[in-house]
């Protein structure tokens, strides 16, 4: 059905196509429906303890797909592990001019240049209060656009701050290529200003409520080894919690062939796989095993996903593979990864189900 449904879709504009699908999406969780969609039957999967957070499997929705909490009912009911909301920045801000969402489907991989639309953290806290989803739920933050890179750590702490109270865990986006000057977080003395300030908020947040709430920075797949083992060093120095690995690339190998290769944004998709695969590598090697990671770029299938709890992940997110794939996706890997598939860190606890 999904295969049907896709065909018709993709006739439309992409950003059309998207409003579409998770309208239907939230009529079918409405109708009880969503079991025709073919998504991972319920009680399914390998469960993990990961950051302290018990996750019912491995799998989860990337951050993206629902910027705004608009969708999270009807996405948590076809069997996903956790969901990623956002990127929220403090303000609501449209986004770059359309268009700016490509699809590759020769190559299974989009290129975006969305630039954080959202309609603000108070509108996407309103729609989680206003929820029924009580499982693991990932708040992704970022700055807005017109906040000057030397000022990022007051739209950061905004966003952490408001998220505290219902995030599960909270991401810090420093590696979406769409918003001038964001990238330059991730290195050296601008990273570890950053890290220092938000893991102080984190501390006096816990000491207010008792509850800690992990924090996880995200990075890019364009990070040589050299750069790989500082970000590792500053993580591993102020003691973040996770990190996720990683966001959508500058590169353009594996697209060249598709006219649609010029247009400027993040590719992700299956040509992203490999680099970020390296990079899952590289990063697991450097911090030792003393991080977990979440694992996300070019899953489209069972293997995919084994390759990258294989590489040192301890979580898997999907985006565009879910675009391509669809529900039947995300049955396919959440209940093909077995126990032995599930890389275990310091911190982790593994079960079948």
């Amino acid at each position: 059905m999904y295969g049907l449904m896709r065909s018709l879709l993709f006739t439309l504009p992409t950003e059309t196509s998207h409003q579409v699908a998770m309208g239907s999406l939230d009529l079918a969780q409405r109708l009880h429906l969503q079991g025709l969609l073919g998504g991972a039957r319920a009680g399914t999967g390998v469960s993990v303890k990961v950051m302290g957070i018990d996750f019912p499997n491995v799998l989860g929705l990337s951050a993206g797909l629902d910027k705004n909490a608009d969708h999270i009912d009807g996405l948590a009911a076809l069997g996903f592990g956790f969901i990623e909301i956002g990127t929220l920045t403090p303000r609501p801000q449209p986004g770059n001019p359309l268009p700016r969402l490509f699809r590759l489907p020769e190559q299974q991989a989009i290129i975006n240049r969305m630039g954080f639309n959202n309609k603000g953290m108070d509108y996407a806290l309103a729609k989680i209060r206003s929820s029924r989803f009580n499982g693991v739920l990932g708040i992704n933050i970022g700055k807005n656009f017109d906040t000057p890179v030397e000022k990022a750590a007051d739209d950061y702490l905004i966003g952490l701050r408001k998220a505290w109270e219902l995030a599960s865990y909270v991401v810090v986006n420093l590696s979406s290529p769409n918003t001038p000057g964001l990238r330059s977080l991730q290195y050296g003395e601008d990273l570890r200003r950053l890290l220092d300030v938000l893991k102080q908020a984190q501390h006096t947040l816990s000491q207010a409520d008792g509850r800690h709430v992990p924090l996880v920075i995200k990075i890019a797949p364009d990070l040589n080894s050299e750069e790989i083992g500082l970000i590792a060093g500053s993580l591993l120095e102020f003691a973040v919690d996770g990190v996720t690995a990683t966001n959508t690339t500058l590169s353009r190998v594996g697209v060249e062939s598709n006219p649609l290769h010029k247009e400027a944004g993040g590719l992700s998709g299956a040509p992203v796989r490999a680099a970020s695969t390296r990079v899952i590598r590289e990063l697991h090697q450097a911090l030792d095993g003393k991080l977990p990671i979440i694992g996300v770029g070019g899953i489209g299938s069972l293997q995919d996903a084994r390759e990258k709890l294989q590489a040192g992940a301890s979580l898997l997110q999907i985006y565009t593979g879910f675009i391509y794939g669809g529900p039947p996706l995300v049955r396919e890997i959440v209940e093909g990864v077995s126990p032995k598939d599930v890389h275990q860190q310091s911190d982790a606890s593994v079960s079948g189900r």
